[in-house]
């Protein structure tokens, strides 16, 4: 986890760097463009790439930092989480036979042996029942379903950030909406006068925020969803195989 966050500061560092790289490029670029312009030449459409920068700059520092902040860190989980989850995957099947097999030949040591050289949460599920399996079979069950409570905080560790990160990027977009909107009709009584060049700015600068929180809490629920369903199908497999090793240990019992 200190690794984590270790990574999570170097990409926030790098970001803000980037960020102000880019402001003073598109300083550039926007001073090149409008002496171009005046001169009557033709000026080049930006990408969609250097667009995006250019938004996102305009959107102000200070919440669209926060949104870009939210998408990092959710981002790190989410990957963080999948790279987890796909390491905890096991062949059930393929598993289950092997344990059988092996107490068939071997006893209940050489089926710990097998779980003990396979890892994901189920391989840690078969251990657990069959290392009280010597006491008896209700031993047993309550070893598997306590230690499959313990698996399945794992799984679940750190997921709630994300799905906070999901809350947090569009209320703060929706934040620098009603800020910026307050701004505008400051400068509309400051001024006395409703003309669109005073306000046209600020309302510009509000809607962007809530573009690009909502774009962050897009991107950052696919990442939620696929997570959950992944631990909903790790969970499954779990709960189907501590049955099947309870079976398994009744028949070895008789």
């Amino acid at each position: 986890m200190k690794r984590l966050f270790s990574i999570l500061a170097i990409t926030c560092l790098m970001a803000i760097g980037t960020v102000n790289a880019n402001a003073t490029t598109l300083a550039t670029t926007t001073a090149t463009v409008t002496s171009v312009t005046q001169d009557d030449a033709p000026a080049e459409e930006l990408s969609f790439h250097q667009e995006l920068k250019k938004r996102f700059i305009e959107g102000g520092p200070g919440f669209m930092g926060i949104v870009l902040l939210c998408l990092i860190l959710g981002l790190a989980i989410a990957i963080e989480r999948i790279i987890f989850l796909n390491l905890s995957t096991t062949n059930t099947k393929k598993l289950t036979q092997d344990v059988e097999d092996a107490l068939n030949s071997g006893g209940i040591e050489a089926a710990k042996e097998v779980c003990r050289n396979t890892k994901g949460p189920v391989a840690s599920i078969f251990y657990q029942g069959l290392d009280r399996a010597d006491e008896d079979i209700d031993a047993a069950e309550k070893a598997v379903v306590a230690y499959g409570g313990v698996q399945m905080g794992q799984l679940e560790k750190n997921v709630s950030w994300i799905s906070l990160f999901i809350a947090l990027a569009p209320m703060l977009g929706f934040m620098g909406t009603v800020i910026g909107m307050i701004q505008a009709f400051d400068k509309i009584e400051a001024a006395g006068d409703m003309q669109p060049s005073l306000v046209a700015g600020g309302i510009k600068v509000a809607l962007l925020t809530t573009v690009f929180g909502l774009i962050v809490a897009i991107i950052l629920q696919i990442f939620y969803n696929y997570i959950i369903a992944k631990i909903d199908s790790i969970v499954n497999d779990m709960e189907d195989a501590s049955i099947t090793l309870m079976d398994l240990l009744v028949s070895h019992k008789k």
